[in-house]
């Protein structure tokens, strides 16, 4: 279980502890000095009453050409206006004019080739999450499709099942392109995990998390860095959606591709949530929590058993954390439960057999910093900011390392994240990680002060490959580097 102690360790206020500790309402709390509010927010749209718009599903994009070993899918990156607040057309950037982009649902050992043609006017680059690809398709920050241009990634999905998510990855221009809209789902799905009887179907649900600044004509405000005013909280899209669930177990698959908001959700009755995943996969055993802590990038895939509630129950999924007005930013989504069906779904005791940890032969010490609000604009790892002509880590192939990586800013919260390679973590400020952790990663949330301590193994692919904080703001701002395996 996610205790009070895990709490205390993830960094969260005292407030954001005792509505933890007691697994339920609202914290309008922040963590580790984010400022609340702005003291006089600009004049934003009109209100959206919560739980008035129902939630949508992101399309499934479907391959238009199938061998007996790959798929092949074409995606256009455009600029499109769509219905995101009732009555009012906003201007986003789309993967095939879809907010959030469509849902690629690829499988494990069987390759997916995605063709994708840059409509827009600026230069773009399309990184896979979590991947484990070689150089020529992951993405980089540098690896740019210019306006007009095309690039075809081959994913050849050696990998277990995971939630995995696509977003732009230009160097100086992701920020903003994310922000706008230039991201979607990547599911992978594998025979193993397919075995274990979990909800599938209409009862496996993908809910792709973000905030947005609206103006009073409903368009997306853009602003470097803007923790305070991006309080519009969307759900595939959706302000405040409401679902309707039968009476029985669901399994849903979430991403926070926020920049830079971290949630901390919890049901409003303070009912278990059951982890099942996380970045790379599955969990060695289903994590019962109240609780679900994710920042930026990270992913949790979890159930959720219906079938204790009376039809007719409303249950809020509500989030602890500010920054924003309580009313805004402490509510997700609501479920409305309707009547008891046949489920033959189960949450099995063991989920998958991690493999063992090898023995590390190299260590390295990592340090997040940023110029603190109101101070300037630069972000920094090791004290240096991002340049491409600059490598700064050289691994050996084939080794094994065990990272530290410390958030030495003061009042901002940061997060790690690696290409490549999935990580496991050791240890939280010297103790262990709490059950919804000790899966396979990718990303790791530190706030102030926090230090964790990473293993990782490089035994895929050679190359360089980055390494950056993935509140994207920060990446953007400099806090980023590179690896190179040879």
């Amino acid at each position: 279980m996610f205790s009070r102690r895990h709490a205390i360790r993830l960094g969260l206020t005292a407030g954001a502890v005792g509505a933890v500790g007691a697994a339920g309402g609202v914290f309008q709390g922040l963590t580790s000095g984010i400022p609340a509010a702005a003291a006089e927010p600009p004049a934003g749209p009109p209100a959206v009453a919560p739980f008035t718009v129902p939630l949508p599903r992101p399309k499934v994009l479907a391959p238009y050409r199938r061998t007996r070993s790959a798929d092949y899918y074409a995606v256009t990156m455009r600029k499109t206006a769509v219905e995101i607040l009732p009555g009012l057309k906003t201007e986003v950037l789309t993967y095939d004019g879809t907010f959030p982009g469509p849902t690629i649902r690829a499988r494990s050992g069987r390759t997916a080739v995605v063709r994708q043609i840059n409509g827009l006017s600026m230069p773009t680059s399309v990184h896979l999450h979590g991947g484990a690809n070689p150089q020529e398709y992951d993405g980089g920050m540098t690896d740019l499709i210019q306006p007009g241009a095309a690039k075809t990634y081959v994913y050849a999905n050696r990998q277990v099942g995971a939630t995995l998510w696509t977003h732009d990855h230009a160097h100086h221009m992701e920020s903003e392109h994310v922000y706008r809209g230039l991201s979607g789902l990547y599911l992978l799905g594998d025979e193993a995990e397919d075995a274990l009887g979990l909800p599938s179907g209409a009862y496996e649900v993908p809910l792709i998390l973000r905030d947005a600044h609206f103006d009073a004509a409903g368009q997306m405000v853009y602003t470097m860095d803007d923790a305070l005013n991006r309080t519009t909280i969307l759900v595939n899209g959706a302000p405040w959606p409401y679902m309707k669930v039968k009476a029985r177990k669901y399994r849903f698959r979430m991403v926070n591709s926020c920049n830079l908001r971290i949630f901390v959700m919890a049901l409003s009755d303070g009912s278990p949530i059951i982890h099942v995943g996380s970045d790379g996969g599955l969990l060695p055993a289903p994590a019962p929590s109240p609780v679900i802590v994710l920042s930026p990038g990270e992913r949790a895939d979890f159930v959720i058993d219906f079938s204790r509630y009376a039809p007719g129950t409303q249950v809020t999924l509500s989030n602890m954390l500010g920054p924003g007005p309580t009313e805004l930013v402490g509510q997700i989504m609501r479920f409305d439960v309707e009547e008891k069906v046949d489920d033959p779904s189960r949450v099995p005791d063991v989920l998958t057999t991690l493999p063992a940890l090898p023995t590390p032969t190299v260590e390295r010490s990592f340090e997040l910093r940023m110029d603190e609000p109101g101070t300037g604009s630069k972000a920094y790892i090791n004290e240096k900011t991002f340049d491409h002509d600059r490598i700064d880590t050289e691994i050996a192939w084939g080794s094994t390392e065990v990272w530290t990586v410390k958030n030495t800013s003061t009042t901002v919260p940061h997060n790690f994240h690696t290409h490549l390679v999935q990580f496991r973590i050791l240890e939280r400020d010297g103790m262990p990680v709490y059950p919804a952790e000790a899966g396979l990663k990718d990303t790791v949330l530190l706030f102030p002060g926090q230090t964790a301590k990473l293993q990782l193994t490089f035994d895929t692919h050679r190359g360089v490959f980055p390494y950056h904080c993935h509140m994207i703001d920060h990446s953007a701002m400099g806090m980023m580097a590179q690896m190179r395996i040879s």
